[in-house]
């Protein structure tokens, strides 16, 4: 399994994502490959080919409290810039390029504050990062992360994903 948060740090809330990706690799789970960085980029699709599952970390701007979680398939396409590739494109990529049958899920921890510059979260967005650290640990120290959104205790599974 292979965990990549991303986002930028420097934009309060931005930083969600690899701080998700950095607590859950505080935590020294075997066989999970983690990586972390600002944005995704093609390249990323060679790790992931490599992978049985993949999942994907950023902050959300809309989504639910705490987070939310949903399984993505591969899609989406890579435009005259590759500066902002999806996580749907970049798992399109690994399937594309590198024959994988890697599956994957979006994990988007609602934030609050990013118009702001500096390297903190919001108190906020910190209590819904400790939400899903500590939901989500089981999935992967199992190295059966499924995704089911019946899996994940919180009520409120409506609306749209909209990451940062």
């Amino acid at each position: 399994m292979l965990l990549i948060g991303y986002g930028n740090p420097g934009r309060v809330d931005d930083g969600l994502g690899p701080a998700f990706a950095q607590a859950i690799e505080n935590l020294e789970i075997p066989d999970l490959e983690i990586d972390a960085n600002y944005q995704l980029m093609v390249e990323d699709a060679s790790a992931i080919a490599r992978h049985d599952v993949v999942v994907f970390a950023d902050a959300s701007l809309n989504g639910p409290e705490p987070y939310d979680i949903r399984e993505i398939q591969p899609g989406g396409h890579l435009g005259f810039s590759s500066h902002s590739v999806s996580p749907e494109t970049v798992l399109d990529l690994a399937h594309s390029l590198f024959g994988a049958h890697t599956r994957g899920f979006m994990i988007g921890i609602r934030g609050y504050e990013f118009n702001e510059f500096g390297e903190w979260l919001s108190e906020k967005a910190q209590e819904n990062l400790k939400h899903a650290v500590r939901e989500l640990e089981p999935f992967f120290s199992a190295g059966s992360f499924d995704g089911d959104s019946r899996h994940v205790p919180r009520e409120d599974r409506s609306g749209t994903l909209n990451t940062y």
